[in-house]
């Protein structure tokens, strides 16, 4: 596997570079809340070492069809096992800079179905713990679906008595998991000016596409340096919820051709699962109506249910309500007004991918991944816990079989996966349930009391 150890680290000053450019553009758009500037610290021994995780490769995964199958592995670091380590990692940095800048203590808040929260709470943790910050001027807070509890890691910020009174998990037991999202949304209007008067903190919420644009676009400059050119035509897969990553990867493919960078037009394959096809939906038939998705028919002789309509959709399935993944709970995502056009001009598809596809597919998947010496999936597919590795890899496999995509180089963007073997689940006691803005409300105020 050809690789880039510390991406961040070795990107820094375009990263800083095109951060800076961001906020000077006419893209930029103030916010009404709190946003610290896009600005780093000073790349430093301690800065490299935070950043440290941050290793990004790219491995051969053979011909498949009339394609040829690339591994992006976003995924190489141990403490979170998902794509989320770049973003986090440079929010943390923005919000260290703004800490060192002003003085004023900040604390993070984000609703998160797992992936996101463990990772913006791992950033935390190591900025606290290599010495740019104290615990008590960098804090985070965040809410999950009770849905996703099997997916909440445990870490030092939840072992640790002190650290867990700083940096809060709560649990809200929602049917809708998106109605975590909504309950943030409310919140940060209501009490953020309230939180900085009477505490003295600034609360951020990080969940905003341009705060993870920014360390997306790490993906095209490692593509840019360890993607072999091929003349072939390049596509871009992953297992999408709302897809900022790949519009970080636009972002970066943008700022190198202004440096003069020729790459190969970006096309975009968006994988999903029955339980939310919303990007899917909307890329072809500009809707989000869950009534397009086709009719499925039970097969008498095994009861598998099935479809032979539509390509983009599963042709088999356990169940058509099933929800394959957690993390994946979008709904009416804004990404769409980019991405759709995007892929209608460039090229690409979208596909959905049930769970008796995945598992109909997983050893050929695991014997694909057994060369990249990187990434393994275990022998029990039951131990798995994060299935956005294995989605993309059918909805790549499916999409060729069925001529959605053909005679190209296909960059398999590894945003996630780990096993109930990779992590300590979070203990019960070590979160707090709420059932509502309010009670979010009083974790997040005796999180800002406590760090006084």
């Amino acid at each position: 596997m050809n690789r880039i150890d510390n991406a961040l680290a070795h990107y820094y000053d375009v990263l800083k570079r095109s951060m800076n450019g961001y906020r000077q553009s006419e893209d930029f758009v103030p916010s009404e809340l709190f946003l610290p500037d896009f600005d780093l610290p000073v790349l430093d021994a301690t800065m490299e070492k935070f950043l440290q995780p941050s290793g990004i490769g790219i491995a051969d995964l053979g011909e498949y069809g009339d394609c040829s199958l690339r591994l992006f592995n976003l995924i190489g670091n141990p403490a979170t096992r998902t794509s989320k380590t770049f973003g986090s990692m440079i929010n943390v940095a923005r919000a260290v800079n703004h800490i060192r800048t002003t003085g004023e203590r900040v604390l993070l808040i984000s609703p998160s179905s797992g992936n996101k929260g463990t990772a913006l709470r791992s950033a935390v943790e190591r900025a606290v713990s290599v010495g740019l910050v104290r615990d008590t001027e960098l804090q985070v807070a965040t809410v999950s679906p009770e849905a996703s509890r099997h997916k909440l890691w445990g870490s030092g910020l939840s072992e640790d008595a002190r650290l867990r009174e700083l940096n809060p998990m709560a649990v809200l037991d929602v049917e809708v998991p998106m109605h975590v999202k909504l309950m943030i949304a409310e919140f940060m209007p209501r009490y953020s000016e309230e939180f900085h008067s009477q505490h003295g903190v600034r609360l951020w919420h990080t969940l905003e596409l341009r705060n993870y644009m920014m360390a997306d676009m790490v993906r095209a400059l490692v593509e840019n340096d360890l993607m072999p050119r091929t003349g072939r035509r390049r596509v871009h897969a992953q297992a999408v919820s709302s897809a900022m990553g790949l519009l970080g990867l636009r972002h970066g493919r943008n700022e190198l051709a202004e440096l003069g960078v020729e790459l190969p037009a970006l096309e975009l394959m968006l994988v999903q699962h029955l339980g939310a096809p919303d990007m899917v939906l909307s890329l072809y038939h500009d809707s989000f109506d869950m009534d397009l998705v086709p009719a499925y028919r039970q097969r008498e002789s095994d009861g598998i249910y099935v479809q032979d309509q539509d390509p983009h959709f599963p042709f088999t399935t356990f169940d058509p309500a099933e929800h394959l993944d957690a993390t994946f709970y979008s709904r009416t995502p804004a990404s769409t007004a980019q991405i759709n056009p995007l892929i209608r001009e460039n090229g690409g598809a979208g596909i959905v991918v049930s769970l008796h596809e995945c598992l109909r597919r997983y050893n050929e998947i695991r014997d694909l991944l057994g060369v990249t010496g990187g990434v393994e999936l275990p022998s029990d597919p039951r131990k798995l816990r994060e299935w956005s590795l294995v989605m993309a890899l059918t909805g790549v496999l499916n999409g060729i079989d069925r001529g959605l995509v053909g005679d190209r180089d296909i960059l398999v963007n590894a945003t996630g996966s780990y096993t109930e073997d990779d992590y300590t689940p979070l203990r019960s006691e070590h979160s707090v349930p709420i059932d509502g803005i309010e009670g979010f409300y009083q974790v997040v105020r005796r999180a800002a009391e406590a760090g006084r």
